[in-house]
């Protein structure tokens, strides 16, 4: 091969590589399809029932805008496509997420109905030393009723959600434990006992 066909050849791959290099695009329409996966699946509720997974595919995501940035637009596109997938994930694990989520807050809410119920025996027992607590006892008995159904109907819409609900009446609940304890352990006064007062001494007649 001489020289003069060698350097044509040269030149005929530098322009190839400049004509292929000048057509990258940046991959504009696999960013947004995987933009939508991700805002299908946070609006679906996988940032509260499928953390773990939507947790990846940002990492994805964001390995992907960094190509972009650097216009590696080849590696970008590839990246915006296993983004897209793992985002179709996350969204797809959210029924899985919301039900597991949904069996614990039920467990924790049963528990605390167990609890309050044990507390109502207590407060026979104790029903002379809860005379002056009795007021309290019965507001917060029905706040607590009212709050054990409100919690149930938002566990059924919103497992997640639920928790503050159910914070506050475990709050309740130990409250009152430790109220009762309290009284249980102090000691009690029978009823109808008088101090007896000292018989007052006669004076001598003088």
């Amino acid at each position: 091969m001489t020289n003069g066909r060698r350097f044509d050849l040269i030149f005929v791959v530098l322009a190839l590589l400049l004509v292929l290099g000048g057509c990258a695009q940046p991959p504009e329409a696999e960013r947004q399809a995987a933009k939508g996966a991700m805002d299908a699946a946070v609006s679906g509720g996988a940032d509260k029932y499928a953390v773990a997974d939507l947790d990846a595919a940002k990492k994805v995501w964001e390995t992907a805008e960094s190509q972009m940035n650097e216009k590696k637009y080849k590696e970008a596109k590839q990246s915006y496509i296993e983004a897209k997938a793992a985002f179709e994930k996350a969204g797809g694990a959210v029924e899985a997420g919301k039900k597991a989520a949904s069996d614990k807050a039920s467990a924790v809410l049963a528990s605390i109905g167990a609890a309050w119920k044990k507390l109502e025996a207590k407060t026979k027992t104790l029903a002379r030393q809860m005379k002056s607590k009795k007021g309290a006892w019965v507001a917060d008995s029905r706040a607590f009723t009212k709050g054990l159904a409100k919690a149930k109907e938002m566990i059924a819409a919103d497992p997640a959600g639920a928790k503050p609900k159910l914070d506050e009446l475990k709050a309740m609940v130990d409250k009152w434990d430790h109220i009762l304890k309290k009284m249980a352990a102090a000691p009690a006064k029978s009823p109808g006992t008088k101090k007896t007062k000292k018989p007052a001494t006669k004076k001598a007649k003088k």
